[in-house]
């Protein structure tokens, strides 16, 4: 049997992610494959580097940097979370990314990105967390309007949340039997047209594609929810989500919030982790 692990997206809701994460490291779950989206993908390849609360220290440590991520890094270079230094300088430099397990651990991990041209979802297998790997994971995490798009092989790539909020899926076409999602807001969560779209209309007007798919995100984003809800139902799937709404600022200053949510995520861990061991080993 296969099982397969989806990372849902959401800023610093992320951090419940990460808490849930380190909680499997800990007790030793493993997954045949992950696949993450922004944030699930930017925090989730750490549990194939196995890196137990890197997440947590590295957000602690520039929580508040205008140079990791700020309106300021916005004004100056387009980008909220600064493109360079938060996926290349940090990783490489000053909280080293272990590449090696990564590229040791047997567990793929794909990550997925929208195309600025087709507006459709694209998958990357991530193999060694080199520079391209990291682009693609910068790709899937650059919201439109917020970052500018990622070149990668002369093409163009968004957040893949415009296009796939919840890669779900990837796991139903890929024939996996056991199937377990970690989203970031709670049960009976649905989203809204976003209040932005009218200003989204004016500044992604040369992306005409992205445009189409980011009037009907809400409505594919809840349609997804809906059949993960059945199937959660009928015993097909395993959700792990916040027991409640985590609100926590997508620029988040304040290092207790940030420790907060990612203890609401340990918490939770802990709470379904026999159900889930269970759930994988039956």
């Amino acid at each position: 049997m296969r099982s397969g692990l989806v990372l849902e997206g959401g800023a610093m809701r992320g951090m419940f992610t990460a808490g849930v994460i380190d909680i499997l490291l800990e007790n030793k779950v493993t997954f045949n494959a992950a696949v993450g989206v922004s944030a699930g993908a930017a925090f989730g390849v750490n549990l194939k580097s196995k890196q137990i609360g890197r997440v947590l220290r590295y957000n602690l440590r520039f929580a508040g940097k205008p140079y990791y991520a700020s309106w300021k890094s916005w004004r100056r270079s387009g980008n909220l979370y600064a493109a360079n230094f938060c996926y290349h300088v940090l990783p490489d430099k000053l909280d080293v990314f272990d590449q090696h397990t990564f590229k040791n651990n047997p567990m793929e991990f794909w990550c997925v990105a929208t195309d600025a041209a087709t507006g459709e979802p694209v998958y990357h297998k991530l193999t060694d967390a080199g520079y391209v790997d990291l682009e693609w994971i910068r790709a899937s995490s650059s919201i439109p309007f917020f970052a500018h798009p990622v070149a990668i092989g002369g093409r163009y790539y968004f957040d893949g949340g415009v296009s796939d909020s919840v890669p779900y899926d990837f796991l139903q076409k890929n024939d996996f039997t056991k199937k377990v999602v970690i989203t970031t807001q709670p049960k009976g969560y649905r989203k809204k047209q976003s209040k932005l779209f009218p200003l989204e209309k004016v500044l992604l007007r040369e992306y005409p594609a992205v445009l189409k798919k980011l009037s009907t995100r809400a409505e594919d984003y809840n349609a997804v929810l809906d059949q993960m809800d059945q199937d959660e139902e009928a015993g097909k799937t395993f959700i792990i989500r916040p027991p409640f709404p985590l609100k926590i600022g997508t620029l988040e200053q304040d290092k207790n919030e940030i420790k907060r949510v990612y203890q609401v995520g340990r918490e939770e861990g802990k709470k379904i982790l026999p159900a889930l061991k269970d759930y994988l080993d039956n």
